[in-house]
């Protein structure tokens, strides 16, 4: 199985990734072409050029899908289903598996068809949109945070950094939490029940008090949830002494925990603040109090975007801003940080981790659950892409486990932890890497000189043909070049030395 895609999202950039699109309905072939480039783009070609083996190739097509693109002449889709019949089929050893059982897990014991839930967020605020998320194929989701507060939200709410290609790779919202009451909130509950039997229902709690802890978790259990996740952690709700507030006191998460297991039988899960410089003591202490597991990361405290003319941050609320959550894949590092943490903790073992933070793919979600994660929560991509990525995310992590011969994702929880130090003192320094230029694919740019003159060691240079020349006397295998070279053209697999 080929872990680095052969093609990238590189190859369909301009592509909007359309609702109801365009180019399904104009593919003679009934190819699904749209279905196709959304798996390349979630890093599951291997199931996309599968699924299209023994189908009609697109090479004789006029393309009509290209003239309907509502880019029209922007994204080569035939070019790209062309190249997975072409490229990556032939490289597949495996063929798609059969079912998802190995997908199928639990959380404290409960089931779970797969580990793949939605956060407690505005993704899962209401009946409608969880019954949705269910028949799309999600295990169960953790609603929103229920509370007794009269929630009453800003506009705007939400703010991004965006990439080259315009998708999202932070996001700021502001958001708190649920502004339906109590009572409707349950409903909810017991409807969802009642038509999904087999989902997870996790009910996200945030109370006042010790009594509105235990009434709060007494009363989900009531309506059908089948876990609490205390939020310990939004950076949205700290007026009184809430949400991240608690979660950076160690005894007020006991104590609150404490007051939620007195109400509650059902598996408990303290979901945690990132902003402590570690979160093991409050995790034990939830542990202490009877947490069965803990959820990590929430929102990272943040401001962005400060406009040059009026000097408000964004999201601006009539002349105002505050400091929100920060989301989306570029926090993936900070969550898989915290969660190694509370995987190697000794004192925690046996206790569920449930991890969140950045998950737009299978890959993402492999990293997680190879660190500690039994289930992973997903926001930030639902909201810029919708329910219906869980397709590539449990297909794609099927073929991963099919592949190298898996038969359950359990297997491979934690399996990274013991390659991860929490300091660099213990790393091998002996040797150096060289890095390997491509001069089938060096365009002659220089950006490797560049970065290596002004940010590195000096050790490469331009010849008379303008390709790079490495002076192996200077350099140190930090492998900068490779990281800047915007072709792809340099590896860090080259000559290794020992130092002298």
């Amino acid at each position: 199985m080929k872990l680095h895609s052969i093609l990238e999202r590189g190859d369909m950039l301009k592509c909007a990734l359309c609702k109801d699109a365009p180019c399904d309905r104009a593919c003679p072939k009934g190819l699904e072409p749209a279905r196709r480039l959304r798996s390349v783009w979630f890093a599951n070609e291997e199931t996309a050029a599968l699924s299209l083996a023994g189908q009609d190739s697109c090479r004789d097509c006029p393309a009509p899908c290209e003239a309907a693109c509502l880019r029209s002449g922007q994204v080569p889709i035939r070019s790209l289903l062309s190249r997975l019949s072409a490229e990556v089929l032939p490289l597949l050893d495996t063929g798609l598996p059969v079912d998802e059982a190995a997908l199928r897990t639990d959380l404290c014991g409960v089931p779970l068809e797969n580990p793949f839930l939605l956060s407690s967020s505005v993704v899962a605020s209401n009946f409608e949109m969880c019954a949705r998320a269910f028949e799309a194929g999600w295990a169960g989701a953790a609603f929103k945070t229920i509370c007794t507060l009269d929630i009453h939200e800003a506009s705007p709410r939400f703010s991004s950094i965006k990439g080259d290609n315009g998708s999202i790779i932070g996001f700021k919202n502001i958001e708190q939490l649920s502004d339906h009451s109590v009572p409707e909130n349950m409903e909810t509950f017991r409807r969802l029940k009642k038509d999904y039997p087999t989902k997870f229902i996790l009910a996200s709690i945030m109370g006042q008090n010790e009594k509105e802890w235990e009434e709060l978790a007494r009363t989900c259990e009531e309506n059908g949830a089948n876990g609490i996740e205390l939020n310990f952690s939004c950076p949205n709700m700290m007026e009184g002494g809430l949400g991240s507030d608690i979660g950076q006191v160690p005894e007020l998460v006991e104590r609150f925990t404490a007051a939620a297991r007195r109400g509650t039988t059902l598996p408990l899960l303290a979901k945690l603040t990132p902003n402590v410089a570690a979160m093991s003591p409050a995790a034990e202490a939830a542990q202490r109090a009877g947490a069965d597991g803990i959820a990590t990361i929430n929102t990272i405290k943040s401001i962005m975007q400060l406009n040059p003319h009026t000097y408000v941050s964004s999201p601006a609320v009539r002349g105002q801003s505050a400091v929100g959550g920060y989301s989306g894949n570029a926090v993936k590092p900070i969550a898989l940080r915290f969660l190694a943490e509370l995987g190697q903790n000794p004192k925690l073992a046996g206790m569920h981790l449930s991890g969140m933070g950045g998950v737009e793919t299978w890959r993402d979600a492999l990293e997680f659950l190879l660190l500690g994660a039994g289930s992973i929560q997903v926001t930030t991509a639902v909201m810029q892409y919708g329910y219906r990525i869980i397709d590539d995310l449990k297909a794609g992590l099927n073929y991963y486990l099919c592949d190298k011969g898996i038969r359950q994702v359990k297997e491979i929880v934690g399996q990274a932890l013991d390659s991860v130090s929490p300091t660099t003192d213990k790393l091998e320094r002996d040797t150096v890497i060289f890095p390997k230029f491509d001069r089938q694919k060096c365009m002659g740019c220089g950006r490797c000189a560049i970065s290596c003159s002004d940010g590195g060691h000096q050790a490469i240079s331009l010849n008379e043909k303008r390709q790079p020349v490495l002076n192996g006397r200077n350099c140190v295998g930090c492998h900068l070049c490779v990281l800047v070279c915007p072709n792809g053209a340099i590896k860090g697999t080259g000559k290794r030395v020992r130092k002298p």
